[in-house]
């Protein structure tokens, strides 16, 4: 897989770092040479889209907003936009060929919240917590806690000081931000499981195996013994990679924990089978925890 399609499974935008660690610098290189990767922070890179969102957004007098303005600030996202976000003056009319060229959306920016022509780091985060769903919005803002320009107690008072229409969706939002979730693969997964009741998934947790190793599923709740996997082919292109990951499942099936695992193509596109399959995990373990405790009646 190139060095695009790995930035945009991990959502557009991401840190020289991460894709370094997946391509090699030499990769990464080539890319921005041709424009295919674009700089749109030190140290951060996005996607090609990103500079197609500047040149919409100065061509008709608008500020780039919402994911777009993610995205410039190297925010990674569910998925990348079609067309970009743009806001602009209530007063401001615009015909059908602007339309086709971006989202449009309407709303009054003081000049301090705008730099380089994207809504700034607060802004940007009050709109997606406001305006987008919760699959959408959370990615954005643990991305935003990843590279450091927010902390999760940052987004939780930005969200406690806003009023008006979105204010209790915000909190709610805010109220699950952790910037431990590694990509927006695994935030967006998480973002479906916290709708179902009785399942706390917590990113990244700590299991022991050994006394010198600790392994880090991505998703876990250890009150059910319950392990969420995200699972890109991206990750398993070499044999050793695979291999790996299957002696991780193994350790932690022997271990007790129940394993169960989701394509990005189910936890993007299949949002209804995967809200689906972790309903029926949380039933199952609820019901084995309450057999053990002898709370229900075991069957004959």
């Amino acid at each position: 897989m190139d060095v695009v399609s790995h930035v945009t499974l991990l959502g557009g935008a991401c840190t020289r770092a991460a894709i370094v660690e997946r391509c090699g610098s030499a990769e990464v290189d080539r890319a921005l040479r041709p424009g295919a990767l674009v700089r749109v922070a030190r140290g951060r890179y996005a996607t090609a889209s990103a500079s197609e969102a500047v040149k919409a957004a100065s061509s008709l007098g608008g500020i780039m907003s919402m994911r777009t303005a993610a995205q410039q600030h190297g925010w990674g996202l569910k998925q990348v936009p079609a067309l970009p976000d743009v806001t602009f003056a209530r007063t401001r009319r615009l015909d059908a060929r602007a339309r086709a060229m971006v989202v449009p959306h309407w709303s009054e920016i003081d000049e301090r919240d705008v730099t380089a022509g994207a809504t700034g780091v607060q802004r940007t985060l009050i709109d997606c917590m406001r305006m987008l769903p919760l699959d959408e919005s959370l990615p954005i803002l643990d991305s935003a806690v990843r590279a450091d320009d927010v902390s999760p107690d940052d987004v939780r008072r930005i969200a406690d000081s806003m009023n008006g229409r979105g204010r209790t969706r915000a909190r709610g939002v805010a109220a699950l931000v952790d910037g431990r979730c590694t990509n927006p693969f695994e935030s967006t997964l998480r973002a479906i499981g916290s709708t179902v009741p009785g399942l706390g998934l917590v990113p990244q947790l700590g299991i022991k195996i050994s006394e010198r190793r600790t392994l880090h599923p991505d998703l876990a709740d250890p009150a059910l013994g319950l392990i969420v996997e995200a699972e890109s082919f991206a990750w398993h292109g070499k044999s050793a990679a695979l291999t790996r990951d299957c002696w991780r499942y193994n350790t932690f099936t022997l271990l007790g924990w129940t394993v169960i695992r989701f394509s990005w193509f189910q936890v993007m596109q299949r949002r209804e089978y995967v809200l689906g399959a972790l309903e029926e995990a949380s039933r199952l373990l609820h019901r084995h925890a309450n057999v053990a405790r002898g709370a229900v009646d075991r069957p004959l």
